[in-house]
Formats: C-alpha cells, structure tokens, sequence
C-alpha cells in the first residue's frame, strides 16, 4: 500500500490531524493479514483444542480396557490431519468437535476420541500394513496413514469410496490404496495385516477378516446390532494363531453393509 500523506486533510473540529496521521501511518505500515493464513491459523488453533479434548476424554475410559492414554505419536496425528477437508462444506465449522458428523448416504466420520482410540489400539509401527473396512470420507486411514508402511482401505458405497480415493490422492497420502467392495470379506490380496479398523458396526466378527490378520495382529472392531448394544471389541492373533477376543466399552456405529443387502 502506497500513502501520500499530503493528500490527506483533516477537518479542525473532528479530530486533531496528529492523531489522523497516525492513524494513516498505522494502515501504511501493518500488512493485511492473508485471509488464507488466517483460516488456517484457525483450523490449526480447533485442531488444537481438539486433540486436548482427546487427552481429557481418553482420561476418563474404562480402567477395565487396560487402556494408559493415547499415545504422543498418534495425538500428534490427529493434530495434523485437516479434519475440515472430510466433511461436507455444510458442517465445516464443526469439524473439530468431538463429535460424529453426517457424511452422506447414511454414513458418518467418527468422534476424533473413537478415531484416535481405535488408531491406538492397533499399536501401528512404521513396518505395519493396516486394512481399513469402511473408508466414509477417508479420515480413518489419514490419520493411520503416517503411523504405518501401507494402508488398505475397503468402502462399499461407490460414491463415497471415489470421492473419499479422490481427496486422500489429493492430501497427497500416498501410502494408502482404496477400492470399492464388500469389506466383510476383506482384501487378501492387500495382506496378511498387522491390525485391522473396521469402522461400523457386525453382527459377529467376520471370519475372513481373522483369517487375514497376520500372527501377533490386532483387530479393533465395533461388534453388536443396530438396534442393540454394541462393543468396542479387541480381537488379537497370537504368536501360534489362537485368537483371543475381549470387549473394551460400549459404543455406537452405524450398521455394517454387506452387498446381498
């Protein structure tokens, strides 16, 4: 911005022209801040208040889970992840609530504190290829996606599955490979996995998906009816292949779909 400060006259019974100039001074000097800059200044300050949120929740689970916290590295994630870029433009400004939103088709993104949770319980490490069942808007596998060498990620509804491959190619994640499919019969050719996410809720813990899971994996899966209670459930594969199987905390999801239906 260019001023001529000569330019400028100040009327003797408004203001004194000292103080006028100064003010001029001031809009010459300080630059416009960025409308870009500042909505992601924003966006990072919710996603803040959202990971404390977490943190405070996440104090407050079941003792029974054996459950110490949510680990530094995936708060750290879901402190990075553009949750604003999964949901609808409509619910944009809710975000970073603590909260499940609508995302179409009668699906939803998960409350961050499930999505972290769930994220933890895997114990993902850089060498571990995930399978995700049921990618919605894809938030799930972005914020695995740093944590892990690969993730695979299954969604049964075409238009979400496209739209949600679409967005993660274009948040420029590149580790993770969707398709469109049954996911209750998993992704052989995608496996053996070192944990699997499944993102609504089964009648019964799907036997393909155990049968995937490699030696020393975990499945971290939504198990109960629609209409009845549902459980956090934690499946794991031990080192000789036995499967031990143990329900974390009542939850709430949406059915799982399977074709024939």
């Amino acid at each position: 911005m260019l001023c001529n400060f000569a330019s400028y006259r100040y009327p003797a019974d408004r203001f004194p022209a000292l103080l006028a100039r100064f003010i001029v001074l001031i809009a010459c000097v300080v630059p416009a801040v960025s409308p870009a800059l500042s909505q992601e200044d924003h966006w990072a300050s919710d996603r803040a208040d959202m990971v404390r949120t977490i943190q405070a929740y996440s104090a407050l689970l079941p003792s029974t889970m054996g459950h110490d916290g949510i680990s530094a590295e995936v708060l750290d994630v879901m402190g990075k992840v553009p949750r604003h870029r999964f949901v609808p433009k409509r619910s944009e400004s809710r975000a970073y609530e603590d909260t499940p939103l609508p995302i179409g088709f009668g699906q939803t993104i998960s409350q961050p504190l499930i999505v972290a949770l769930m994220t933890d319980l895997l114990k993902p490490t850089t060498e571990a290829t995930v399978l995700e069942i049921g990618t919605g808007s894809g938030y799930q596998a972005a914020v695995v996606s740093p944590l892990v060498r690969k993730v695979c990620t299954i969604e049964i509804i075409p238009e979400l599955g496209r739209t949600a491959a679409q967005r993660l190619e274009d948040l420029d994640y590149k580790n993770i490979e969707s398709k469109v499919g049954d996911g209750y019969f998993g992704w052989p050719e995608c496996g053996p996995f070192d944990g699997i996410l499944v993102t609504a809720a089964a009648g019964h813990v799907p036997p393909p998906l155990v049968k995937q899971l490699r030696a020393g994996g975990r499945m971290v899966i939504p198990v109960g009816s629609v209409f009845g209670p549902q459980y956090l459930t934690l499946v794991e594969k031990t080192g000789d292949g036995q499967i031990k199987t143990r329900q974390l905390m009542p939850v709430s999801f949406v059915p799982l779909t399977r074709a024939t239906e």
